[in-house]
């Protein structure tokens, strides 16, 4: 990826970058529907719901499907969701190593609630290392694929945003550090790309497992 603009920040995507949380999610939330007479199977949730935000998500489903959505429904899938990353929620491999070895600052992006992000952090062995500097799309009018959140992110960590990389999973997510002119990796290490064909635009370069970052931009590794 080097020679290029120096980095002086990256952006983490945190479902199924820095924790392996996709296959949970997707069971958690296809069990929901289907309670509701909906069944739908993962390869549509990755198609439809990855990267988005849980209300886009909803609406989607709304609008897709012609279906009323209990009021609960939003408070009984989080509350399942965080019995499930209780029970077995893993960071993605090798991410804790890495983040430790990063010579630069760094912050997350994520289209998950602040709730959500916190206790995945936690829960993960992350919450330490990255504090306080966790960004949702609940700070910002637009969610991914909309350039805003990384732009929040970028403007709040002081680095122009054409210094941040982007380590994202998901097609909006990759879309929408593109339109915010930053440049981006996707992390395909994730169980829930594995074996998958994989779409996105042709310059993004991929890579599946950690160490593999610091030969992408060997600047990024400090000790």
């Amino acid at each position: 990826m080097e020679p290029g603009p120096a980095i002086d920040l990256v952006i983490f995507d945190c479902d199924g970058v820095l924790v392996d949380s996709e296959g949970l999610s997707a069971q958690v939330l296809l069990s929901e529907l289907s309670d509701l007479g909906l069944d739908l199977d993962f390869d549509y949730f990755c198609a439809n719901f990855l990267g988005r935000s849980f209300p886009t998500v909803a609406q989607d489903i709304r609008r897709s499907f012609d279906i009323i959505l209990p009021e609960t429904f939003e408070q009984t899938y989080r509350a399942r969701l965080l019995t499930a990353f209780e029970a077995g929620l893993a960071p993605t491999s090798g991410v804790v190593d890495m983040v430790g070895k990063l010579a630069v600052p760094y912050c997350v992006a994520t289209s998950s609630s602040p709730q959500r992000a916190n206790n995945s952090l936690r829960i993960a062995g992350l919450g330490g290392p990255f504090g306080a500097n966790v960004f949702t799309a609940s700070e910002v009018a637009r969610g991914k694929p909309a350039p805003d959140l990384f732009l929040h992110a970028a403007r709040r960590m002081g680095v122009d945003p054409a210094r941040c990389l982007v380590i994202e999973d998901s097609l909006p997510g990759i879309a929408a550090a593109v339109a915010a002119d930053m440049p981006v990796l996707r992390y395909t290490g994730g169980a829930h790309l594995r074996d998958r064909v994989l779409k996105h635009p042709p310059e993004v370069r991929t890579f599946d497992n950690w160490v593999e970052l610091f030969v992408l931009v060997p600047s990024l590794q400090g000790r």
